[in-house]
């Protein structure tokens, strides 16, 4: 991402948790999605920020690729990520469950809620069974609800995930498309390598 710095000057930004700090550091002054730093809920936010960045996303991207990717079924691989998924999910469906709070932090949704929501939204893609985590559910609901989410998951074209793992045959069309464009994107990478 790109942005002018106070100074005038351009400044780039890259990898979501930093372009996500950043937005809300500058933007964010009233604290809507984020919280005054140096507060504890501030800390709270930004270990549920980096816990996206470094476990669900990593591990559900993982997941994805393995479930729906991979020129071939390989077993070990769809089991490691879909099974770490599945604790990560398990973090997140005990804190919510244990906090009675209807975000993560604060009881206040926060850009660690909406930096999880589009991997727990697409669960199903990753071949997990949301509904084995009750809170998580409740919650990935409660943010479907907020008009801002459905508004932006629609950015920059309609987002369609929710209705096609409604659709089984849709799906596996979905998948054989975007497996055929991942793995023409790995040859090319590859072959740019050498």
């Amino acid at each position: 991402m790109t942005d002018t710095f106070t100074d005038g000057k351009p400044i780039r930004l890259f990898e979501s948790g930093s372009i996500m700090q950043y937005l809300v550091a500058r933007y964010d002054t009233d604290y809507k999605i984020s919280f005054p730093p140096g507060s504890r809920e501030f800390y709270e936010m930004t270990n549920w920020l980096f816990f996206m960045n470094a476990g669900v996303g990593p591990m559900q991207g993982q997941a994805n690729h393995f479930t729906r990717y991979a020129p071939e079924h390989i077993e070990y691989g769809v089991n490691r990520y879909q099974n770490e998924t599945r604790r990560l999910y398990g973090v997140l469906d005990k804190h919510l469950s244990d906090s009675k709070q209807d975000y993560l932090v604060g009881n206040k949704c926060t850009i660690a809620d909406i930096a999880h929501w589009g991997w727990v939204a697409a669960a199903f893609w990753a071949g997990i069974d949301i509904e084995n985590f009750p809170a998580l559910k409740a919650w990935e609901e409660r943010m479907l609800a907020r008009p801002a989410v459905e508004k932006g998951r629609h950015v920059p074209d309609p987002q369609r995930m929710k209705e096609l793992s409604k659709d089984k045959e849709g799906m596996e069309r979905h998948a054989a498309q975007s497996r055929k464009w991942v793995q023409e994107g790995m040859k090319k990478d590859a072959e740019q390598q050498k």
